[in-house]
């Protein structure tokens, strides 16, 4: 635990992070109108650690799953988990039916944890040997009763204490397309990622993290919930992210510390302004795919710095950043770490990027490759799923699934995922970069870029566009928009451009690329422009372009890439306004 003099001790689990809180009456949780000390936080625990060893079946694995929102049941079962020696999955409350079982029996869940809200979700499915806990049913608090005074390691699962190389979480990676692979997070590697945070950012027992993203997620328990135990700082708890209420949540909790994934930060930005939105405790946000633009606009409204951060929960890589880390990079290699940016089909390593003045990337289709870990890693391996694990550590290196860039100095700059790469006229294109130049657009508050067919070979680009209120699509302006910006390649303009009233997202606030992708240009209602080869503009993708589009489409026979369903028109635009409502 943190001292007052701002001293992170190191822990060799996170059970002992727990069992540390133990005798701290501080304010220590906070949900609603709810204050936990510490203490009674750890106590909570050390109940549920004891009923979790009298529940687990003997010889089974002991898996437990949590299919809750952000209550003080998260925390509680996660510091159970520990106590005990048994690992916890995060059960995504946004997948259904068969997916959902997949989950809870693919991660040997012998319990689950739930609450009324989430019952109907499980209602018709097969979860042989699943113990359900409801958390606000009636004989829940009679469970838990002839536990009320455990202590920390009073009961394990496995007749020892908690050893630093015991699984401890079970967290599935967010993917869009296959199932979900659940990444093994070991105690030691969870407790000492806990306390490097801690130190980095100059956690205090004073601090409040304010917890906001979803805790089934890795981010809001690895950079949110384990630096604050680390420190011995408080939490506060949000059951689900609320833009319109961030700032009344942050005042009303004290909280200093965010973390933020995919769309968060823009989803506060739409907000309406207020004369008084820096009035906030905050002093940092910590997360991913903010992007420069929008991190420059949170800071200047809310007196809030935004650090962008990388490290994926499997553990294969991650970076440092440092006060030399130009703003638009995440950093450079961990120590111990031999990061390289390579040609994912030849494994050769790419060429420096070329920046302008202004920083922008110049040679992106020679610098951007995927980033591998030649050297040292930390991933501890996927459960039970050996053909993604070999994937992930092919030919002795750790592949991230992420496409970079490095400068000449090293750092690294964040270019998207492999599986947003688009291959267009023979160049591949990154399509995080096509979006950091979209997001210059005064009049776009998101902007999501992906893959389409062409109608004769490989892609080509189609950008989603949400519009700031009040804002109409201009074509033309558009066009001279992107004409204007230098580092935007001859090949990058997009081809299609979809107005949508709000991005897509998944549960955890990322772009829901794999939809979009599957809607293509066919997404009624929403309206599709598009700019033929050879066009000097945008126009509106109408019947008879529609009609000569999937006639070429048919002449290359490339007509089955199309979704299954075909391209559907939307309607005409309103009069004078071409952006919904």
């Amino acid at each position: 635990m943190r001292t007052r003099a701002g001293t992170v001790q190191t822990a060799g689990t996170v059970a002992e992070l727990i069992a540390r809180q133990w005798g701290d009456h501080r304010p220590g949780l906070r949900y609603g109108t709810t204050v936990l000390s510490h203490h009674r936080a750890a106590r909570e625990s050390a109940a549920r650690a004891a009923l979790l060893a009298d529940l687990l079946p003997k010889g089974a694995e002991p898996h437990l799953g949590l299919l809750l929102d952000n209550t003080p049941e998260f925390p509680f079962w996660l510091g159970a988990a520990a106590l005990a020696g048994a690992a916890a999955a995060g059960i995504n409350p946004t997948r259904r039916g068969p997916e959902l079982a997949r989950d809870i029996l693919h991660t040997d869940c012998r319990i689950l944890v739930t609450e009324r809200a989430h019952l109907p979700l499980l209602r018709g499915l097969d979860l042989p040997g699943v113990r359900i806990l409801v958390t606000d049913g009636e004989e829940y608090a009679d469970l838990l009763a002839p536990y009320a005074d455990a202590e920390p390691g009073e009961a394990t699962v496995r007749g020892r204490a908690p050893a630093p190389g015991d699984r401890l979480l079970l967290y599935f990676t967010s993917g869009s397309t296959g199932a979900p692979k659940a990444a093994v997070c070991s105690q030691g590697r969870l407790a000492a990622a806990g306390s490097s945070l801690a130190r980095h950012f100059s956690v205090t027992p004073d601090d409040v993290h304010y917890i906001c993203m979803p805790m089934f997620h890795g981010n809001a328990v690895i950079a949110d919930w384990l630096p604050a135990l680390a420190a011995g700082a408080g939490v506060a708890l949000r059951r689900r992210f609320s833009a319109s209420e961030f700032l009344d949540d942050v005042r009303a909790h004290g909280a200093t510390y965010f973390t933020y994934v995919g769309r968060a930060v823009q989803y506060l930005l739409a907000t309406p302004p207020r004369p008084d939105d820096r009035d906030n405790p905050l002093r940092l946000g910590f997360g991913t795919e903010a992007g420069a633009v929008d991190a420059a606009r949170f800071a200047e409204r809310f007196g809030v710095r935004l650090v962008e951060g990388y490290g994926a929960t499997e553990g294969g890589a991650s970076l440092q950043r440092s006060p030399q880390t130009p703003p638009a990079a995440l950093g450079r290699a961990a120590p111990g770490e031999d990061l390289a940016v390579v040609d994912p089909d030849t494994g050769a390593e790419c060429p420096p990027a070329r920046l302008d003045g202004a920083g922008r990337l110049l040679n992106g289709e020679q610098a951007i490759g995927e980033l591998v870990n030649r050297g040292r890693s930390l991933f501890e391996g996927y459960w039970r799923n050996p053909e993604a694990e070999a994937a992930r550590t092919r030919d002795g290196w750790y592949w991230t699934g992420d496409l970079f860039f490095r400068d000449p100095e090293g750092f690294l700059y964040f270019a998207g995922r492999t599986d947003d790469r688009l291959r267009v006229d023979s160049e591949n294109l990154a399509a995080a970069m096509i979006e950091n130049i979209l997001a210059r657009w005064p009049d776009a508050t998101a902007a999501a870029v992906y893959a389409v067919p062409d109608e004769a070979a490989g892609d080509q680009v189609m950008a989603a566009l949400a519009l700031r209120p009040g804002a109409v699509f201009d074509p033309a302006g558009f066009a001279a928009f992107l004409a204007a910006q230098p580092d935007l390649g001859t090949k990058m303009a997009p081809r299609y451009v979809r107005i949508v009233p709000a991005m897509p997202v998944t549960a955890t606030n990322k772009v829901h690329r794999a939809a979009l992708r599957r809607a293509g240009f066919g997404c009624a209602p929403d309206p599709v422009w598009h700019r033929p080869p050879g066009a000097p503009g945008y126009t509106r993708l109408d019947a008879p372009a529609l009609d000569a589009l999937l006639a070429a489409y048919a002449e290359h026979g490339r007509t089955g890439l199309l979704d299954q369903g075909g391209p559907h028109l939307s309607p005409p635009p309103p009069a004078g306004n071409c952006a919904p409502a």
